[in-house]
């Protein structure tokens, strides 16, 4: 082979290579319990043909469970508790999608995962409007000035007035709405949706539950007979009084507002019967971008122009009950990865070979030899990656920045009912931490013996509880204890058994021998403060 025909060959494997990472599209779906992000995930996956049939995620002990919900937990509540990572294709895309809980008690995870996504889909139910959840999660993609893009849900239900639920959500969450679609009615009377750009209606067909078959109707609105016969002479002049306003009234299109998470496109439709999905599928993939660069300690990191670097975050043990492993999910932030090749991960300091590169449909796994920038893989993780890791090629040096933890807001005593599993107990209850669900910590003057465990909403205190007995054989009894407030000291060189405190506060330590203090009451801290001369309280962990 000549230079000239080596030079073409090189030229086509980047041109390959960048083809590859600019098809990608990373997502988190982020909602309020019960809105139909999970419905409406299963759906996206029905259309991209990762799946035959959508799961039902609530129902009786027969019915068939959604995809992303694997853990035995979440099949019994019918709820999400931890996050999953799924991957299509669908018209020449290549399709990541980080389904998130939904319930504020697992908000840490919903958080960690949205620092791995490009953007993010909100599903709002068309009868409830912003829920408290929604807030919460919101105000994390505009930390991160995420696209948001809006999917309001359950139309085929009585919803509010659709006037009022673009006005909540620019009051309540201070963005501005575009409304891509429009409803006709709701409910019994739902007619199907008016497309503004294509200015026609599309007709609603109660589709068949879990499958994709399904005819709907396009009528142009300059066929006034045929609009008229289908929704009715006050409908259509409802729908065209409404036109009228929302022309008038709403922020126009703007592509460049909604890339910067300033503008957000709004679609109506129903996940369960299937509506509107397809619809809002096909003109999110042409708003939405593909992997974008990425902040480190060295500068912005560009997906196609670098060699290929990922962080960790998310750990998740016991994925595989027959093996009972941990496995690491990392976004890939830029190039190719290649199964076998060396890397470094950063914060151990160790260059070696990502073992069991896979990728991961809820609890189905398939092991890669290649992935790229915008895919998230699971690897096996030995017990070395944390949360926020950065993984780079062996010549190179960076660190992305870091994932910051939330600040635990209940606390518990827990102890193990037989005290010959005491081997299992620690295993467990230190690898769940590690995961970054709870946080474990120490009595100040004892060991392991006296755990007390940190989250962030109790009802993961059950997830706690079910999983050391079905995943580590450990029956746990918990003790809850009064305090809200935790806080580090960040003074290296104090004497804690010289430190002035209050009444309602604990002395505890970190798993890494770190001091903090607990309390009953806010106003506690600023006196323990006050008390201590130079004494320097943070509300955030030294990693």
């Amino acid at each position: 082979m000549n230079g000239e025909e080596r030079f073409e060959l090189e030229d086509k494997n980047v041109s390959n290579y960048a083809d590859e990472i600019n098809k990608r599209r990373t997502f988190a779906i982020i909602s309020h319990p019960d809105a139909g992000k999970t419905t409406l995930t299963e759906k996206f996956l029905l259309y991209g043909g990762a799946i035959n049939l959508a799961g039902s995620v609530k129902g009786k002990a027969t019915a068939r469970h959604a995809v992303s919900d694997w853990m035995e937990i979440e099949k019994e509540r019918g709820i999400s508790v931890t996050s999953s990572v799924l991957q299509f294709e669908y018209d020449g895309f290549c399709i990541n999608i980080l389904d998130t809980p939904g319930h504020q008690d697992f908000s840490e995870d919903t958080y960690r995962t949205l620092m791995a996504a490009d953007s993010a889909v909100m599903v709002i139910d068309a009868s409830k409007g912003v829920e408290a959840q929604t807030r919460k999660l919101f105000k994390v993609c505009v930390m991160r000035h995420i696209p948001i893009f809006t999917f309001i849900n359950k139309l085929d239900r009585d919803a509010n007035d659709t006037f009022e639920l673009l006005d909540e959500i620019e009051k309540e969450l201070g963005i501005a709405t575009c409304p891509v679609n429009w409803p006709i009615g709701s409910g019994k009377s739902f007619k199907g949706v008016y497309e503004r750009a294509g200015q026609c209606v599309i007709t609603y067909s109660d589709t068949e539950k879990g499958t994709k078959e399904g005819h709907a109707t396009r009528i142009p609105i300059t066929e006034e007979e045929l609009l008229t016969e289908y929704i009715g002479e006050a409908g259509r002049t409802q729908l065209f009084d409404e036109i009228e306003l929302l022309d008038g009234a709403s922020a126009e299109y703007d592509l460049e507002l909604i890339r910067a998470g300033e503008l957000t496109p709004v679609f109506f439709g129903s996940a369960l019967t299937n509506f509107g999905v397809e619809i809002f599928l096909q003109h999110f993939l042409k708003m939405t971008t593909p992997p974008l660069p990425r902040k480190a300690d060295i500068g912005l990191i560009d997906p196609v122009e670098h060699d290929f670097s990922a962080f960790v975050f998310k750990i998740q043990a016991n994925m595989n009950k027959a093996h009972r492993d941990r496995v690491a999910f990392m976004r890939i932030c830029s190039g190719r990865f290649d199964a076998g090749a060396e890397v470094k991960h950063v914060q151990g300091g160790k260059v070696m070979r990502l073992s069991q590169p896979q990728q991961i449909m809820a609890d189905e796994r398939k092991i890669l030899s290649e992935a790229y920038a915008g895919d998230i893989i699971g690897v096996f993780d030995p017990g070395i990656f944390s949360i926020g890791d950065t993984i780079c090629m062996p010549k190179e040096q960076f660190e992305y920045e870091g994932i910051p933890t939330f600040a635990p807001e209940h606390f518990a005593r827990v102890r193990q009912v037989d005290t010959m599993k005491r081997k299992q107990f620690v295993k467990g209850i230190t690898q769940i931490a590690q995961e970054g669900a709870i946080q474990i910590f120490q009595e100040f003057h004892t060991g392991l013996e006296e755990i007390i465990v940190g989250v962030v909403g109790v009802l993961q205190f059950d997830v706690l509880q079910y999983r050391l007995e079905n995943e580590y054989n450990v029956e746990i009894k918990l003790e809850h204890l009064p305090y809200e407030h935790i806080r580090w000291i960040e003074n290296q060189d104090l004497d804690l058994d010289k430190l002035t405190g209050t009444s309602d506060m604990k002395k505890i330590k970190d798993l890494k021998g770190n001091p903090l203090l607990l309390f009953v009451n806010q106003w506690s801290i600023g006196m323990t403060v006050e008390r201590n001369e130079g004494l320097i309280l943070s509300e955030f962990g030294r990693n």
